[in-house]
């Protein structure tokens, strides 16, 4: 009998988790709220709710698990490898660098555009024949008992036919219908800052360097993109501030910005493109197995984009839990039994509490202008980058490969 799973939500980790599960002779249905765009020009990624402005930095093990599925091929001609990591703070002496050459990789990640990467997830999911991907359609009801899960939803206001499996794995966002039907709560913090997000023009060939800077504003990423001169950036500013930088009207206001608070790193900033604003909370669940429903991807936990390990975190729970189900379903019929997903949360907690401590750790950290810590961590940096053993420690950690 073939297995079938829904999965709630076909964002990214939507859309790899079922392709994940594909693979593994596991059939799905996919539930997106919003309707897909049509893709009629190959040259273009038009931007969808879950396809936006923003970019993704996949670690190598992000890497690893799109290459098991066959897929880093078509990935690869729109990412860009990082070469070496320049950590830094304005107008201090502490600095941080890692060279990719020096801890012998490759890389220590690829910097990928979310449209380019929705389109191809969505079209390898679009050509899979154990995928049924029904989008524009709201789900109303999440309910369960000891056998089966139910889902009712409607479309264009209507009530459609209810489905139900043994298991179901909500993917559906910071503010998941399904966590909340559920009853599960979360804790919430809110950073009080905006993420301006946007592609720039430099002077200088990136070089395939990223760069991490730390600002009164915030910590800036600045990480390099397909085209030899085009940047991604990725800026929290101060809530209630992002008017000032949004809009055509603030473009010079926004490049003098950038000029400032890199100086001549990355060459003169010349052009910026379309800016976009989204805010920035951690919202952590109290649970993420449920009886027959497993929470994933920003529906368990959403995090700050400081380091760049939010994604790639949630691509490797779903390798994980797709990894519990195939080999539980090697001794049982019972694809969404209780006491294995129980299992799945038990063990993703480490990586996940430690990943998840790092990046508020940092943001918390960097965002204190007391002299005193300002120093320590200025020291820190320079420790990190003259102690041996400190840097292919924390390098494997960031790329994954220590999860």
């Amino acid at each position: 009998m073939q297995q079938e799973v829904i999965i709630v939500g076909g964002g990214m980790v939507g859309l790899s988790l079922a392709l994940m599960l594909a693979k593994q002779n596991i059939a799905v249905k996919l539930l997106e709220a919003i309707k897909y765009p049509n893709y009629d020009d190959e040259n273009l990624a038009p931007y969808h709710s879950s396809f936006d402005a923003r970019n993704t930095a996949l670690s190598r093990r992000s890497v690893q698990i799109y290459n098991e599925l066959g897929l880093w091929s078509l990935l690869q001609e729109h990412a860009t490898p990082i070469l070496q990591v320049h950590i830094t703070e304005q107008g201090s002496f502490g600095k941080a660098r890692l060279v990719a050459e020096q801890e012998k990789v490759e890389s220590f990640g690829q910097v990928i555009e979310n449209a380019w990467l929705g389109r191809v997830l969505l079209t390898q999911v679009r050509q899979n024949a154990l995928i049924e991907l029904i989008d524009g359609l709201k789900v109303t009801s999440l309910t369960q008992d000891a056998e089966i899960c139910t889902i009712e939803a409607e479309r264009d206001g209507k009530a459609i036919e209810p489905f139900s499996s043994k298991l179901v794995i909500a993917a559906d966002g910071r503010d998941s219908f399904c966590r909340q039907a559920l009853g599960v709560g979360v804790d919430v913090h809110d950073y009080d800052q905006v993420a301006i997000v946007t592609a720039v023009q430099t002077s200088k060939p990136h070089q395939h360097v990223g760069f991490e800077r730390f600002s009164h504003l915030g910590p800036l990423a600045l990480l390099p993109l397909p085209g030899e001169y085009r940047r991604s950036v990725v800026w929290p500013v101060k809530k209630g501030t992002e008017g000032e930088w949004l809009g055509e009207e603030n473009d010079q206001h926004f490049l003098d910005a950038l000029q400032h608070t890199y100086g001549d790193r990355a060459g003169k900033f010349l052009k910026t493109g379309k800016r976009f604003s989204f805010p920035l909370s951690q919202v952590l669940a109290h649970k993420q197995a449920v009886g027959r429903v497993i929470l994933m991807g920003n529906a368990a936990h959403t995090i700050h984009p400081v380091a760049g390990q939010g994604f790639n975190l949630c691509l490797r729970d779903a390798h994980v839990l797709v990894r519990f189900m195939t080999e539980h379903l090697t001794t049982s019929e019972d694809i969404g039994e209780p006491e294995m997903l129980k299992a799945y949360e038990q063990a993703r907690l480490k990586d996940q509490q430690r990943v998840i401590k790092f990046c508020d750790s940092v943001v918390r950290g960097f965002s204190n202008q007391n002299p005193v810590l300002k120093l320590l961590r200025n020291t820190g940096l320079v420790a990190f980058d003259v102690i041996p053993g400190i840097k292919p420690l924390v390098a494997n950690y960031a790329m994954g490969l220590k999860a």
